[in-house]
């Protein structure tokens, strides 16, 4: 087995999983950690080792899926998918708990520049700082955003309850 493979075998789950948390769709997440390792081994030589492997390969997955959203493709299939549904895998179709569930749907109603902070402090276990300097904003702002998210997933579980009771 090579570094790289190693490598591979080591961080691809959990890539996959933050991949997943912005683009919405497993086969999408996995096409993104792909390219996240190929483009890592082209371009190796430029990590620099400021922060750990981990760290440098979930920023990369992170950049990689936020490019997939904003790209022409995607936003053809959404427009696709509004217009004539979107057909699923059967893999998908298999029931999951029930409240991981509602939690990722919450989630993913959560504006990307509250869900993406809330994903690296809770789900990568990021400090402030380190989610400051990742996404290149200020403490402060992480931490309100952190705060305003927080704020919303309470309201849409209160909403939520609400609904269920009545």
């Amino acid at each position: 087995m090579t570094q790289f493979d190693a490598i591979m075998e080591e961080h691809s789950k959990h890539l996959v999983r933050i991949a997943y948390l912005y683009v919405k769709d497993w086969a999408t997440a996995e096409d993104v950690v792909q390219d996240v390792f190929i483009k890592f081994f082209q371009t190796q030589e430029q990590f620099r080792q400021e922060a750990s492997l981990k760290t440098y390969l979930i920023k990369m997955t992170a950049n990689r899926a936020k490019d997939h959203l904003r790209s022409w493709k995607y936003k053809k299939q959404v427009l696709f998918d509004n217009v004539f549904g979107q057909v699923r895998g059967i893999e998908e179709h298999v029931v999951e708990n029930e409240q991981l569930k509602t939690l990722e749907k919450l989630l993913f109603e959560l504006p990307l520049k509250y869900r993406e902070p809330l994903i690296l402090y809770y789900y990568n276990e990021q400090s402030i700082a380190d989610i400051a300097r990742d996404l290149s904003l200020n403490e402060n702002t992480v931490k309100t955003r952190l705060r305003r998210a927080k704020q919303q997933m309470k309201g849409f579980f209160e909403q939520q309850e609400a609904t269920e009771d009545a």
